[in-house]
């Protein structure tokens, strides 16, 4: 019984940990294989996205670059952290992924190695911004919203019970403090992410 008591006292001291975590206490790998502290981001709004090059929602790539266009000069940076875990949309190795993204979208902003976002071996700070905003559910409203849900249900019915991310180009905002203020999912519309931005003006 006392080994039981412990064992939870453990895990419940654990998830405390996890979620008093800062963002800025995470490290991340660029392309090249060098370390990059997230603490260079202090002080900025950022949004966080897992992307992939051939994906329905690859042409998100323009709009976050106009994104990056508009709010730049105030103190915004997108961090693009490719993955391939969904339908293996992203199978370039970094260097090639960077390349199309950039003669294809022109896109400037920062793009760092790439990474699994669940399971086993989920990049640290993906597992952090998950626990922050879990998953809240598709827009049903929406025919495309739907069709996610129609699809992820077929191969998980309970696919929407855990916080994990859905599919590609899913992205979270994060204040200048570096609290999670936002996740939107990919099927959310860039001009309601850019309406969210502008809350934080400098």
């Amino acid at each position: 019984m006392k080994k039981i008591f412990i064992l939870a006292f453990a895990v419940i001291m654990g998830f405390v940990a996890v979620a008093q975590q800062s963002i800025y206490e995470f490290t991340v790998k660029n392309q090249d294989g060098t370390e990059m502290p997230m603490e260079k981001f202090r002080g900025k709004v950022l949004l966080i996205v897992n992307t992939a090059t051939e994906c329905g929602f690859t042409p998100q790539y323009e709009e976050l670059q106009n994104l990056q266009n508009k709010f730049g000069r105030h103190g915004f940076e997108i961090l693009d952290f490719p993955c391939n875990q969904f339908g293996e949309q992203a199978p370039g190795a970094d260097e090639e992924i960077h390349n199309f993204c950039t003669s294809k979208y022109h896109i400037e902003f920062h793009q760092f190695a790439k990474i699994d976002v669940n399971g086993d071996n989920a990049e640290p700070l993906f597992r952090w911004l998950k626990e922050m905003r879990p998953f809240e559910g598709f827009d049903l409203n929406s025919p495309i919203g739907k069709q996610m849900d129609q699809m992820l249900r077929k191969s998980d019915p309970n696919y929407d019970k855990n916080p994990d991310i859905k599919w590609n180009f899913t992205k979270f905002l994060i204040d200048r403090d570096g609290n999670v203020v936002a996740r939107f999912e990919p099927t959310v519309s860039m001009r309601e992410v850019g309406n969210r931005i502008v809350e934080f003006p400098r």
